[in-house]
């Protein structure tokens, strides 16, 4: 009986270890089937240099269709592909990257016209885009490229001294143009003078800080274009006169602007905060960082803008359009009538004090189903060569152009590029981290064991 009574309780025992071995197998086969199916990560640096941007998040898992990402390189790369590729792949099960050597797979890659190792198609349906380099930028670009069906033309106008989209020096558009190409738009230069009609291809009527007036055949074009449905990015300066440089009132444009809902103010926005010297830039380049609630600046919040040479504006009721400010100044800035100067002159008593706007949006308020779209803004240098790439200069650059064609979804922070934090010291820097770490540390722990040797002994 008491054997048969220490049996019973071994085989009890036995039971309850199987059990808990099976329970402890389940769970882990569980996690270890979620953690594949959710990874999840943190994210610790303090540029974000391991997450991806809220564009890519918003555009990979609101995908409507199923994208394929297909990496071709030796197979001795796939891992440094991998630690990029794997974050868009766990955004969306529409999503799914594909690895292929080109040495393994011979007839895939001639199939696909591969000719060099790192190439990077993305393939929505039947259209597929090449990613130029392995960066989210470029895989982002092409994903959207894939995603979005025509072209999109986006058309400065040119003639009467505004920037230039071939210029490579500081007050060009050149780095703007290499941006939009990377964005799906396509940017090109047409006249007015010659044939006062946008053409019916342009996505996007832009003009970028003229210095001469339009003559009125110009500006009824531009009314045509935007009140029949068109979108249009007006960049207007103040009408300054420094030097041997004028910047011409345009009242034609600015009268347009004005039934539109949109107020232009002869004056010069001024930043006296102190806060741009932090970055450089002086009392004449206002940086911004109040943003409304409107679509366009609502990803911007306590992102910083710059906008050099810029004039205020107002917006106030009109039959035509339903306006709304975009940005203003901080409270610290004055709006100056001394626009003939090259010295800041501010009177506290006359001029007017901040916050003030500097840019607008508005919406035609026609019944059509194509409602035309503007954006002012009293400034064209904020997009120069010279301070495009400055903070969120460019993100919200591009928030207007998709706002401007329909694009809202593509509203939001892009992917930044790589910030260089290297750690710059001098050789008497290098010096005492040299000899802090490996003379003086190893010996304090020698001298440490020998004191409690001496004490033990």
């Amino acid at each position: 009986m008491k054997f048969d009574w220490l049996k019973a309780r071994q085989t009890r025992y036995t039971a309850y270890l199987t059990v808990y071995l099976l329970v402890i197998l389940a769970v882990l086969g569980a996690v270890n089937f979620l953690a594949n199916r959710h990874t999840k990560s943190l994210d610790t640096t303090a540029n974000k240099r391991y997450s991806l941007s809220d564009q890519t998040e918003k555009v990979v898992k609101n995908l409507k269709q199923d994208v394929k990402v297909r990496y071709f390189d030796r197979t001795t790369e796939f891992q440094r592909a991998r630690d990029l590729l794997e974050r868009y792949n766990n955004l969306s099960p529409r999503l799914s990257v594909e690895y292929i050597d080109p040495d393994k797979k011979p007839q895939v890659a001639k199939a696909e016209q591969v000719r060099t190792y790192g190439t990077i198609f993305v393939q929505a349906g039947l259209k597929r885009e090449e990613a130029k380099s392995l960066t989210e930028e470029e895989i982002t670009g092409a994903l959207i490229r894939a995603l979005k069906g025509g072209d999109r033309h986006v058309c400065f106008v040119s003639g009467s001294g505004e920037h230039s989209l071939d210029d490579t020096g500081r007050s060009g558009y050149s780095s703007l143009k290499e941006v939009l190409e990377r964005n799906n738009y396509k940017a090109r230069a047409i006249s007015l003078l010659e044939k006062p009609e946008v053409p019916g291809d342009c996505t996007i009527l832009a003009v970028g800080g003229p210095r001469f007036d339009y003559v009125q055949p110009a500006v009824d074009a531009i009314q045509r274009y935007v009140e029949g449905g068109g979108s249009a990015l007006l960049l207007l300066d103040p009408p300054t006169r420094l030097g041997n440089e004028e910047v011409s009132e345009n009242a034609a444009l600015a009268k347009l602007l004005e039934s539109w809902g949109v107020v232009l103010n002869k004056d010069l926005a001024l930043d006296t905060s102190g806060i741009g010297q932090i970055f450089g830039l002086s009392e004449v380049v206002p940086l911004v960082t109040s943003y409304e609630s409107h679509a366009i600046v609502r990803e911007m919040k306590e992102v910083a803008t710059a906008f050099p040479i810029a004039r205020t504006l107002e917006t106030k009721s009109s039959e035509k359009a339903s306006v709304e400010k975009l940005f203003s100044t901080s409270a610290n800035s004055y709006a100056t009538t001394t626009l003939n100067s090259a010295e800041i002159r501010i009177n506290p008593g006359k001029d007017k004090k901040g916050p003030l706007a500097l840019g607008a949006a508005g919406t035609m308020a026609s019944g059509k189903d194509n409602r035309g779209r503007f954006v002012v803004v009293g400034s064209s240098g904020w997009l120069a060569n010279n301070i495009f790439r400055f903070n969120g200069n460019r993100d919200l650059f591009l928030n207007m152009m998709n706002w401007l064609s329909a694009d809202e979804d593509l509203i939001s922070i892009r992917p930044k590029e790589p910030e260089d934090r290297r750690l710059q010291l001098t050789v008497a820097q290098m010096r005492t981290v040299f000899y802090t770490s490996v003379v003086l540390f190893p010996l304090a722990v020698v001298a440490g064991g020998i004191v409690v040797w001496w004490r033990r002994r």
